[in-house]
């Protein structure tokens, strides 16, 4: 499983996933779900990949392969014109490598090559954009009613995100928030693990403005964990206390 999320701030763009895959509770292994490109002071595209993982390999190598060739290939992340045509060129190739591994499994490829993206960016003179790549091929973008999307395990942080998030928090107070939805998450479902990576794109940064890896001895991590945990339990006991009707 996997747990992966991208915000839109005033600021720009904070991204976040988890690295375990897993087949079976034996089967535990580490592989990198966030990746990204640039071209300095001219554009910066990131990627999040969740499911199947010869699927979102196959197109993060397509891809790949596109930077490091850009004469002989059709390059997409570095010469598409604006974030639709990129991401629009993105869901193009999922949803053939899906179709491609579905036709070469026959029925035992059915359902299982699924796989969905987040893409965020900027490319100069145009806005941040953060979008949602289906295992179809089509996409939603974000907006202000809808600031954030999740791949993966989604339900257990979501809650959180939703009651902390503002539009312009800071980057700081973004990654802090992303945390406690991460931990939630770390603690519900024993799928999604560390290590963390995050990735914050200022607003016309075209760089990393911060590029972090959380792993077990990750020290700010541990106390968030800790942190979170003990202010769960003392907001629960400042709460009212129900009573039982003594007539009944």
């Amino acid at each position: 499983m996997t747990y992966c999320v991208g915000m839109v701030l005033d600021k720009g763009l904070v991204l976040m996933s988890d690295t375990r895959t897993n087949s079976g509770v034996d089967n535990i292994s580490v592989f990198r779900k966030m990746f990204h490109w640039q071209v300095p002071g001219e554009r910066m595209i990131a990627v999040m990949t969740a499911g199947n993982l010869a699927t979102t390999q196959a197109v993060v190598s397509q891809l790949e392969e596109r930077t490091k060739e850009p004469e002989d290939r059709e390059n997409t992340l570095l010469n598409g014109k604006t974030m639709f045509s990129v991401v629009t060129e993105i869901g193009k190739l999922l949803r053939s490598t899906i179709e491609q591994q579905q036709k070469a499994n026959g029925d035992r490829g059915k359902g299982r090559f699924t796989a969905s993206i987040i893409v965020a960016g900027q490319i100069s003179g145009m806005e941040p954009r953060l979008f949602m790549i289906y295992p179809e091929g089509n996409f939603i973008e974000a907006s202000w009613d809808t600031p954030f999307f999740q791949i993966g395990e989604t339900k257990y942080g979501r809650p959180i995100i939703i009651r902390g998030y503002d539009r312009d928090m800071s980057f700081e107070d973004a990654t802090k928030l992303l945390m406690v939805s991460f931990d939630s998450t770390l603690k519900a479902n024993l799928s999604v693990g560390l290590p963390l990576d995050l990735l914050v794109i200022g607003k016309d940064d075209f760089a990393p403005t911060h590029e972090h890896r959380i792993t077990h001895d990750d020290s700010y991590f541990s106390e968030i964990s800790a942190g979170w945990g003990d202010a769960l339990r003392l907001a629960f006991h400042s709460l009212p206390n129900y009573k039982f009707d003594s007539n009944s």
